[in-house]
Parts: structure tokens; sequence; C-alpha cells
């Protein structure tokens, strides 16, 4: 009898040939040690670096993961999408390559599955889950583009959730596959348009506090977020044109 795969660990990468090597080792130190089965999907979005070079030498290290290895880089929405369209998990996790969010929070996750909920989401905002903090603060211009992009997301397509942009979201199969089928968004502004879906689509969505360091070396530029702030004047038009037949 074939046994299902309990937890798939979506990772998108883009250039990362520095950081990945400890995330991943991180990855499987907790999974090899957990009760249940489990596989970690890494994503490669079209990287220029030594991440291939890297992730090849020590692919023997981590055990059930697999590759997806795009040759173009598209953006870390259409990563995330892919990795959570293609994997076999029963619960399907998407995390940074960065580590800034510790895999050891899907044990709180799993918790508010088991008490009925879709989707389950980490925020670093004290506002979404008491506890919720970031050890290493973020530099002061990111935080503020941060901000604005959050009050812009309030009041026009997800008012109630304050951090929407926390790099470690889980879902159940069903959702991940309803919700990821009917996303468009290939870049940043994917958080929120998933979330905003998901919201469309009826789904319990569950926060947990977040103990989030940051790494000053994210990907994430200023072009990045303008096109995350227009994704999300887009999305408002959409979603209020958007009717999900609740069948599919």
């Amino acid at each position: 009898m074939e046994v299902k795969t309990f937890l798939s660990v979506i990772v998108p990468v883009y250039n990362e040939a520095e950081r990945l090597p400890k995330t991943l080792r991180r990855l499987h130190e907790y999974l090899a040690a957990s009760p249940f089965s489990y596989e970690i999907v890494i994503v490669l979005d079209g990287p220029t670096d030594g991440t291939r070079e890297v992730l090849a030498a020590i692919a023997d290290e981590i055990a059930n993961s697999r590759l997806i290895d795009q040759a173009v880089n598209r953006g870390k929405g259409a990563a995330v999408k892919d990795g959570m369209l293609q994997a076999s998990g029963q619960v399907r996790l998407f995390t940074d390559a960065d580590n800034s969010t510790d895999i050891a929070h899907v044990g709180q996750m799993l918790q508010l599955f088991d008490q009925g909920y879709d989707v389950v989401i980490a925020s670093r905002n004290s506002k979404d889950a008491a506890g919720a903090r970031q050890a290493v603060p973020q530099p002061l211009h990111r935080w503020l583009l941060g901000r604005i992009g959050n009050l812009i997301s309030q009041l026009f397509v997800l008012p109630g959730i304050w951090d929407t942009h926390c790099g470690f979201k889980a879902f159940r199969a069903g959702a991940a596959e309803r919700i990821f089928s009917h996303s468009e968004i290939d870049g940043w502004g994917f958080d929120i348009e998933v979330l905003a879906l998901a919201r469309a689509l009826n789904y319990k969505i569950g926060i947990i506090p977040a103990h989030w360091v940051n790494d000053d070396r994210s990907n994430m530029r200023l072009r990045s977020y303008l096109r995350a702030l227009m994704d999300i004047v887009r999305l408002r038009a959409r979603m209020r044109r958007l009717s999900v037949n609740r069948s599919d």
C-alpha cells in the first residue's frame, strides 16, 4: 500500500548559493527527527549564480528531497505555485531559502490544522498573533516600505491581516490545489493574492506568531516592492469581478 506523504516543504530558490546549504541542512535536521513522512521540494527559479553547483554538492546529505529546475527566472510566486501544485503532501508549506522563520514553527501550525484550519500562516506582527517578534529587525527603509504595502493591502484586499509577506505559509492539500490553480501573480505580490483567494474560497485561515530573524541579503529590491503594490491594485479589481466556481 502506498504511503502518503504528510508534509511537503517547498523552498523557492533564486540566487542562493551562499545561504541554501545551511537552510537545507536545518530542514533535514528537523524533519528527519519528526514522526511524520515528508518531502523537501526545491524549486530553482532560474538562478544565475552557483546555486545549482552548490545544491549538487550537498544533494546526498538532504534526505527525501527533489528538485524542480526552472531554466528561466519567473518570480517567487511562480516558483511557489509550481512547488505547491507538484507537491504530494497532505500539508504543503513554503518557506524562504534564508531560513528567517525556522522550520520548528511548523509544530504550532500543525496544532491549528488539527483544530480545523485550512490555511495557516506565520506573522511577524503581534497584532496578528501574540508573541510575534522580529529578533533581528529589518533596515528602516525596508520596514517603511513594508508598512506602506501592508496599509494598502489592508485598505484594498485583506483587512485584518497585518503581516501578509512572512515567507512561511502552509495549506491543506485541497486548499493548496484550489488556491494556486487560480493564482496569477508571479512576483512578490503573490502572498497577498493567495490569502485573498483563500478568503474568497471560504477557507479558514489561522495565524501563528513568528520568531523572525532578518537576513539583510534579501533578493527583494525597491522595484519588487513597487511591482507588488501595483499587483495589489490590480488584484482588487480582479477580486471584485472574480466569480469562483465552488465546485471546481
